[in-house]
């Protein structure tokens, strides 16, 4: 039985990252559903002012974490009126 020799699997940098950011934006929406359940956890000692400041926080850091994935994702696309097969 004759066997090929197993060469390497070579991914350009630039679309793995792509790859990889855009696995990481899909992933959002889960941690958003997970931190915005989390005052539901608590236990009564805390005050309802306390879970709304927590809920705000965690819209904030979710929006902010999006934008960067967002601008992330954009800076690395070609011109639209560009080939990508011309770079």
């Amino acid at each position: 039985m004759s066997r090929r020799p197993q060469t390497p699997v070579f991914l350009q940098k630039a679309s793995y990252r792509q790859r990889r950011v855009r696995d990481a934006a899909r992933l959002v929406p889960l941690l958003g559903l997970v931190l915005l359940i989390m005052p539901l956890t608590w236990l009564s000692d805390r005050t309802n002012a306390s879970a709304l400041v927590y809920i705000f926080g965690a819209w904030l850091a979710l929006l902010m974490l999006s934008a960067l994935l967002s601008s992330l994702i954009r800076s690395d696309a070609p011109p639209a009126d560009q080939d990508p097969s011309e770079q």
